[in-house]
């Protein structure tokens, strides 16, 4: 077995945990297929395993479509390299306000919008909070933090709680060395594609 293959496997098993984090939560989550809040205005940070399978569902597509990633990779990769090297950005794959390659996406994009522990352990929110999305109804204005007691006085069954989904947690080696693969440096997206991606 390939080390993508034992990825994948490792992709199936976390994924099915994260998707009973949002079950868990689903009160206060407002994800929805055409919302891509998610998808825009970040560098969405990938593993090298994770980029190699991101590249495996871009050769599912219909040309057209790969056509218009390589344009947009090409223009991002430009607009890059005038700001030093980091770009905040639409993801190339979002065609239609709908992921192209869902089901290889990359882990980062599967955990997006849960509450998540930081490296210090202390909680982090999902910047959608601020849009009126996932756990706004919890948003405490003048601290910028999710209310822990106005679940109660919203009167919400289920408390709201941060889970280990981090990007760095759920791409450890340690992890990663129990399914046989590893999941090699990290970058930003734009990073790890070369001109030979789009000039075909």
């Amino acid at each position: 077995m390939s080390d993508l293959q034992k990825y994948v496997e490792y992709l199936i098993f976390i994924t099915q945990k994260i998707n009973k984090f949002f079950e868990h939560q689903k009160i206060y989550i407002a994800c929805k297929k055409g919302c891509a809040k998610c998808c825009k205005n970040a560098e969405f940070p990938y593993k090298k395993i994770e980029f190699e399978l991101l590249m495996e569902g871009f050769k599912t597509l219909p040309e057209d479509k790969q056509q218009l990633i390589r344009e947009r990779v090409k223009a991002l990769k430009e607009e890059q390299a005038k700001t030093e090297g980091r770009l905040a950005h639409t993801c190339p794959f979002l065609i239609d306000e709908v992921c192209s390659i869902y089901d290889f996406r990359g882990i980062i994009c599967r955990s997006f919008g849960l509450m998540f522990y930081r490296e210090n352990d202390t909680p982090g929110i999902p910047f959608c909070i601020f849009e009126g999305l996932n756990y706004s109804a919890l948003l405490n204005k003048e601290t910028g933090r999710v209310s822990t007691e106005k679940y109660k006085e919203l009167g919400y069954d289920q408390e709201p709680l941060a889970f280990n989904v981090s990007h760095s947690f759920l791409t450890d080696e340690v992890l990663a060395k129990g399914f046989g693969f590893t999941f090699g440096e990290t970058k930003p997206m734009l990073d790890w594609f070369d001109e030979d991606f789009y000039n075909v």
